[in-house]
């Protein structure tokens, strides 16, 4: 029933069907769908002037992917309705609610943001270390060595091998030698 209709709107527009991507016992809920990864490549390639779906849950099942999806299609120059919903972005009312839609998750995008950001405050008031843990911990003396090294410009990674470490961790390591050692004067390592 779908396709028919969607075939009749194409036919009444006067559009020519150029390929029907139709991803059969898929969840549309997924981002990552073989016919919808299809219909992307086609549309980068610029196969078609139109996207046309039976309706927006039948073609992504959040606004954030029907988001993008959208905003692909426009930079790329291709319309999108939706039959159901009678959403035409080629229309000035289509034009109105894709512009609502973007706003909407600008908005969402925002406020995640921030939560996040709420989230990471707290945890570092409670003392909560933040990050993968070290790959292993270092004694003073060894912590004296690694610095010595790198005032003898031992590279980076150099150090990250010889002290079996990232390459991070050596960077911190000393460059909190610097800031304490520098009593606000600039220092090279």
């Amino acid at each position: 029933m779908q396709l028919r209709e969607l075939r009749e709107y194409c036919k009444r527009r006067g559009w020519e069907i150029e390929g029907e991507y139709v991803d059969a016992g898929i969840s549309g809920a997924k981002d990552r769908r073989p016919e919808l990864d299809r219909l992307v490549t086609d549309a980068h390639r610029r196969c078609f002037d139109a996207v046309v779906v039976w309706k927006f849950d039948r073609f992504a099942r959040s606004v954030s992917h029907l988001l993008r999806a959208l905003e692909t299609f426009e930079s790329l120059g291709i319309a999108f309705v939706s039959l159901s919903e009678q959403i035409d972005t080629t229309t000035p009312a289509g034009k109105l609610v894709f512009t609502v839609l973007g706003a909407v998750a600008e908005l969402e995008r925002s406020l995640i943001g921030e939560r996040v950001r709420a989230g990471l405050r707290n945890a570092r008031a409670k003392g909560i270390r933040l990050g993968r843990p070290p790959l292993r911990t270092f004694g003073t003396a060894e912590i004296r060595a690694l610095r010595r090294d790198r005032r003898r410009r031992m590279s980076f990674g150099a150090l990250a091998r010889k002290y079996k470490t990232s390459v991070w961790t050596a960077f911190v390591l000393c460059r909190h030698s610097k800031s304490s050692n520098s009593k606000g004067r600039s220092r090279r390592p």
